[in-house]
Formats: C-alpha cells, structure tokens, sequence
C-alpha cells in the first residue's frame, strides 16, 4: 500500500457524487494505491470515466444530475447493488477497471443485468480517498448519532411488494398527510442504493427531516450484515427522535422477498418500535400476498397503497380479500391515514362531487360523477391524472 497527498483543487474539481455527501471535503487529503488494497463497502474512491453507458451523469450531493464525459473524474463510493430491474453488483477485490452502477454514486462490477437494461458506465479507480495518515475514508466513519435520545416517537413503516411498487410516493403521501395535519414529520429511506431522489421527494412533500442509509454509514444495504442494517435503521428513528418530530415514516427498499427487508421485517427490536405498517402493492396478487405475509409477522397493515390503486379493476380484485382499506396516493395525502396513524378523530377525506368532469380541477385523480349518489366508498368513475407514480418501464429511473 503507498499513498500520496491528493490538493484540494483536485478535490474540489472532481465530480463529487451524492453518497460522499457527509463526508467534509478537508478530510480528503490523500490518494491509497497497490497492488494488495481490497476496497470495502463504504470506502470513497477517485475515478476517472473511460466509457458512457447507463448512468451518463452523475447526482451531487446537492441533488444536481451533473453531465459526466469520458476522462472526468469522480468522487464515489464502493458499495454493492441489488436492482431486479437493474443490476447486481459487488465490491471489487482490487483497484482495477469497475463500473459507475448507480447515478448517486456506487462503483462495483457488475455480475448480472435485466435483459433491457443497457451496459454500465466504466471507470477506472485512482485511489481510495484517505485522511492525512493515509488511512481510507469510509461513509460509516461520518454516521449520525445512533444514540437514543428518550424522546418519543411513532414509527410509520412503509414496505412494498417489489421495486417500482410506489413505495416512495406512497412515504411522501403519508408524509404529506400527518404534515398538513399539523405534525412534524421524518422521511427515512431505511434500506437500498444511495440516491437522492427518494429523499428529496419526501423533502418536497413536507417532511422536516430527511434521513436515508447514508446517514447511517452505507453506501447500499446489500450485502452489510444483518445486525448492522438493523442498528443502522434503529439509529436513524433515534436521530429523528433527537430532532423532535413525532412521526418517522420509514421506507424498506424493494420487495418483500429481498433477503435483507425480510430480515430487517422479522427483527424484534425494529417491530417493537413500529406503531403502524402501510403496504405498497403492485398489483392485486402482489396486495394480497404481501398483506397475508406480513399479517404472519405479526405486524398489522393499516392500508394498501401503491400502483394497484391506478386501476379500478385491480382495486376490485383485491376485494375483501384483505382486512384494510386501500387508499390512492390523493387519499392519503388529503388526510385519509390520519386519524388511523395519529390514534384521533381528524376529517375523512371524501372525493369531490361534480356535475361532469369539465367541472373537475387537474391535480384530482378520484371524484363521483353525479351529485346524491351514495358515498359509499365506490369510485364511479375514475381519470387518470396526478398520481404521482411514473410509469414502471423500470430503465427510465436515474438511481
């Protein structure tokens, strides 16, 4: 292993990504090479792009989707990655050619792909990024306070039947929600790839408080042990305790079948901490399935949301097949969830009535056509509009 000192312009001209966000750019002081260095999970890396593929820019940490070119350097971490509708990717033994396999930030080397999806950005790694000593900087060195602060607070759980599920509007939903009803309010991305999107979504629709993995000292979930993801999300609900809000609404990355969020869901210590659970379906198989198999955990779902809920029919099939409601994203937002989630009586939220749809604003997906028809939880009619959910090709997303 050798290193040598890295200047601070370079620093500062290189294309920092979105996961290197907690790490202060005056740490950065030098370069680790070698032959024997073996990159871990979490460790920052300078890169230099040598081939365009998927990922053609960069997220910063501020959110900007910054154009990359061949020969530009970046600033990113290794970690490994779980997408079905993606990649799998794992850390490199070696500082040798990788690959860019998420637009925030993650250099690994691919080993599988959905047949659709185009080839990886190449890079080539310079160094890791050390301190003064020449020691490797990992994010899990910068982690928020994983202490408990004592101060109370109702956790919100928000899990999904698999990625594109709608997972994270229906997080944002609820967030919006419980924040128009007053409270102060936690969004945390508990699990996944680190990317700003779901963050700033959840930013966006009110939450004071926005808290993802990174936070936690990962770079991705996959494949960090079990009881560190469990501490990591533990210690994410403490912070935002620390920070006064009365409500965490958490997200669990992908599906239920994914081998860390069905570990995370079977933990004793994170089920205690949970107040209320909201399901995000894909479909009607996948609401029924996913409420049956979370209803053996032992959790109770208080609703069903998620891409089913763009579809009536769907709607109908999941039927009385589950002992919850299902609610649209609209619902949810206007308040449907809050008495339920804050334990008090707070106003329903009922679809507006309208003569014809000419009469009928543009951000409203849900109304009853004609005046004095029974309110009885039916939509007679349905038009597609602000959802909030984009349409699951799947290789469109930019994480």
């Amino acid at each position: 292993m050798a290193f040598s000192k890295i200047t601070r312009s370079r620093v500062m001209k290189a294309k920092r990504a979105f996961t290197t966000r907690r790490v202060p750019s005056n740490d950065m002081r030098t370069l680790v090479s070698g032959d024997d260095i073996r990159p871990v999970s979490g460790n920052l890396v300078l890169a230099t792009v040598v081939e365009l593929g998927k990922h053609q820019k960069i997220e910063r940490p501020n959110g900007r989707r910054a154009l990359m070119m061949p020969g530009d350097e970046i600033i990113v971490c290794y970690g490994n990655r779980y997408a079905p509708d993606q990649f799998e990717a794992l850390v490199a033994d070696d500082l040798g050619l990788c690959d860019l396999v998420a637009g925030g930030g993650i250099a690994s080397r691919e080993v599988a792909r959905h047949e659709r999806m185009l080839a990886p950005t190449r890079i080539l790694p310079v160094g890791l990024i050390g301190d003064a000593d020449g020691r490797p900087l990992n994010l899990f060195d910068y982690r928020v306070d994983y202490s408990d602060s004592g101060r109370p607070i109702q956790v919100v759980l928000v899990v999904g039947t698999a990625m594109n599920a709608g997972k994270t509007f229906t997080a944002a939903s609820v967030i919006k929600g419980l924040k128009d009803a007053g409270y102060r309010v936690a969004g945390i991305k508990a699990t996944g790839t680190g990317s700003g999107g779901d963050l700033w979504k959840m930013k966006d629709m009110g939450a004071e408080v926005v808290l993802d993995f990174t936070d936690a000292g990962f770079a991705s979930t996959y494949k960090i042990p079990d009881e560190r993801i469990e501490e990591g999300v533990i210690g994410l609900i403490r912070q935002a305790a620390r920070r006064r809000c009365a409500f965490a609404v958490v997200e669990i990355a992908d599906g239920l079948q994914h081998r860390e969020t069905a570990t995370l869901l079977r933990s004793e210590r994170l089920q205690a901490m949970v107040s209320k659970v909201v399901f995000a379906a894909y479909d009607s198989l996948g609401a029924r399935a996913g409420y049956e198999e979370l209803s053996a955990l032992g959790y109770r779902v208080e609703a069903i949301s998620g891409q089913v809920t763009r579809s009536p029919l769907a709607m109908r099939e999941v039927g009385g097949s589950v002992d919850c409601p299902l609610y649209t994203p609209l619902e949810i937002q206007m308040g449907a969830l809050v008495a339920t989630l804050a334990g008090k009586a707070y106003p329903a939220y009922v679809p507006p009535l309208v003569e014809d749809e000419e009469e009928l604003p543009d951000n409203v997906a849900d109304f009853v056509i004609a005046p004095g028809e029974a309110r009885d939880g039916l939509r007679t009619r349905r038009v597609s509009g602000l959802c909030g959910f984009d349409f699951p090709s799947g290789h469109e997303e930019t994480a």
